[in-house]
């Protein structure tokens, strides 16, 4: 569970895009961006492990939202996080073909993509079992990069690798280490927040996992700390390393595994071939975060027509336990998605990545509000909250703090290109496209169907679960 969740954090926003973070707002303010960002989904892991832990189920908060808030939340919520990571495959499988044209230059990329869709429809396919220790060994390879880079970093700032120390020099230059002031930060709020998108996994491997109430409550204690320890680490040993003007840093896709930050102190520190292992580190993170994005998307998929939310057909399990109606029609998705890079130079295709890019801070503020309700509901019941298998720490205040923070991020993305007036009409709708989305969704079903908002007095605190163990 630890890793599967510390696997879904950790991908090229850490390994390739936070050099481009650092070169926005400069060290201390990159630093300060993340440790926020980190601190509001600390509150929301609470949330979902207190959520996750009393009703363990592969719908996880979207189940939730349509307990303790409304019907056509839960639907909207759902649907929303599927679109999310049915996206989010497809994109993986454009980032995988880049990577390994860095070794195979005259290879068509869409045989990598279909090879790698294989593979991880494949970890998907054979049962709940092959794909967790599938996404065990992908995600340690990933932290073990990590840790390594963590102690050359250490070593290099202390002037024991690579020549002589560097000191605070470039936490000093220029402007750093606040370039730009509150502004650049809130500018980076988003890129942040990308970054440790993944970790809510935990709630949906929650049906599937043994002994949920504690291997939930375990996992989401641990993690926080080990994912804020890498991503504040990192950030602080790039910082020490390299200038915020480098122009490397400026980099963020996959194709600038070259110029990553982690490449650039590997190379420093006389690692050789610092850039083909990064390569082979980063193509491991897009592996993994496409594992567990057709994962989670798949289990919600099939959480939604347990519910009558989808069509009948994607309940079917085979005899593994595995929804593969779901997973089908998830990677067909996915592929559909991935086709669009093909017409009108990508632009349909980069417009749903924005898309799915902001659902994900929806679905953080749909799991900070329905903990809220879901506590409501604890308290109009007359429930104790010493029933509770894991207790969230600083509620009310956790959940709500979590909301405003995730609301200001949706709302401000924009604000700098506002602020310096580059703003347009196309790059306006292109941002907040996730938005409408999710509106149509939740306000569409309530309109079909009438659904009402759930009173905290009857909303249903059972904790049954559903037979879904593969």
């Amino acid at each position: 569970m630890t890793m599967i969740a510390m696997g879904g954090a950790i991908g090229t926003g850490l390994f390739v895009a936070s050099g481009n973070s650092i070169a926005t707002a400069g060290p201390g303010g990159a630093l300060v961006a993340y440790v926020l960002i980190g601190l509001m989904v600390y509150l929301l892991m609470q949330s979902l492990g207190e959520m996750s832990a009393w009703r363990p189920t592969s719908g996880s908060f979207g189940d939730h939202a349509g307990r303790y808030v409304s019907p056509s939340f839960g639907f909207a919520i759902g649907w929303n996080y599927w679109f999310n990571w049915a996206i989010t495959v497809a994109a993986e499988l454009v980032a995988a073909a880049i990577i390994m044209q860095f070794w195979f230059p005259d290879t068509p990329a869409w045989i990598w993509s279909a090879l790698f869709l294989a593979i991880v429809f494949g970890l998907n396919a054979l049962s709940t079992r092959t794909y967790g220790e599938g996404e065990f060994w992908l995600s340690a390879i990933k932290v073990t990069a990590v840790i390594v880079f963590l102690v050359l970093g250490v070593l290099m700032i202390a002037g024991i690798l690579g020549g002589e120390s560097p000191g605070f020099g470039n936490w000093t230059t220029e402007e750093a280490p606040f370039v730009g002031g509150p502004i650049t930060i809130l500018a980076i709020f988003m890129v942040a927040g990308f970054s440790f998108q993944g970790t809510e996994l935990v709630g949906v491997a929650a049906g599937e996992a043994q002994d949920p109430e504690t291997t939930v409550p375990k996992a989401i204690r641990t993690v926080f700390f080990r994912i804020l320890l890498f991503y504040v680490g990192a950030i602080s040993v790039i910082g020490f390393l390299l200038p915020y003007t480098h122009p490397n840093l400026l980099a963020s896709g996959e194709a600038d595994v070259a110029m990553s930050p982690f490449t650039l102190v590997l190379q420093n520190a006389g690692v050789a071939f610092a850039a083909s292992v990064m390569n082979a580190v980063i193509l491991t993170a897009i592996l993994s975060a496409g594992n567990s994005g057709l994962y989670a998307s798949t289990r919600m998929l099939w959480s939604l027509a347990m519910e009558g939310k989808a069509p009948r057909f994607l309940r079917k399990l085979n005899r593994r336990g595995v929804p593969m109606n779901a997973l089908w029609a998830t990677a067909a998705f996915g592929l559909l998605a991935f086709g669009t890079t093909w017409f009108g130079n990508g632009a349909v295709y980069t417009w749903l990545i924005n898309a799915s890019a902001l659902a994900g801070f929806i679905v953080w503020a749909g799991i900070a509000w329905t903990h809220y309700n879901f506590r409501k509901a604890f308290k109009a019941q007359g429930r104790s909250v010493s029933e509770l298998p894991f207790r969230a720490k600083f509620f009310p205040a956790g959940p709500l703090i979590a909301l405003a923070m995730c609301l200001l991020v949706i709302v401000g993305q924009s604000y700098e290109a506002f602020i310096n007036g580059t703003i347009t009409p196309v790059s306006l709708l292109s941002s907040y496209l996730g938005l409408p989305l999710f509106l149509a969704f939740w306000w569409g079903h309530k309109l079909v169907t009438g659904s009402k908002r759930v009173e905290p007095a009857q909303a249903d605190l059972s904790r049954n679960r559903e037979d879904e163990v593969a």
